[in-house]
């Protein structure tokens, strides 16, 4: 099954495998299966046409995918371009939420940085 040109993959449940498109969790995948009457746990090679059409139809109705990370994008622009203090922590690639970077914040700032002892080199004992 493909929605907006993602394949969801064929194996899985419906609710995990419509978090395959960008912009849907599984909070809006359950609403998504329950507003569209088709049941969790089927899957998406035994979906009838019908059903694939009414999710089509109502995944379609979202921001999802190129138009939601144009938009990520475009907010975060706009941070950088009124010169933020969110702003400026998105530039530098640093946590934008207040959280502590002496330690931790591996993700946003890369596994790059890391501390190898204390910087000397033992001395050798006679």
């Amino acid at each position: 099954m493909r929605i907006l040109g993602i394949t969801l993959p064929e194996n899985k449940r419906m609710e995990f495998a419509l978090t395959a498109i960008y912009g849907i969790g599984q909070a809006r995948a359950r609403h998504i299966l329950a507003t569209t009457k088709v049941a969790l746990d089927v899957k998406p090679k035994d979906l009838t046409v019908d059903q694939e059409n009414a999710i089509r139809k109502l995944v379609e109705s979202y921001k999802i995918e190129g138009d939601l990370k144009r938009e990520v994008a475009s907010n975060i622009k706009r941070l950088k371009d009124i010169k933020s203090y969110r702003g400026s922590r998105h530039a530098r690639h640093l946590p934008t939420r207040g959280q502590r970077t002496k330690t931790n914040s591996r993700t946003v700032r890369g596994n790059i940085r890391k501390t190898m002892g204390s910087g000397r080199r033992k001395e050798e004992k006679t």
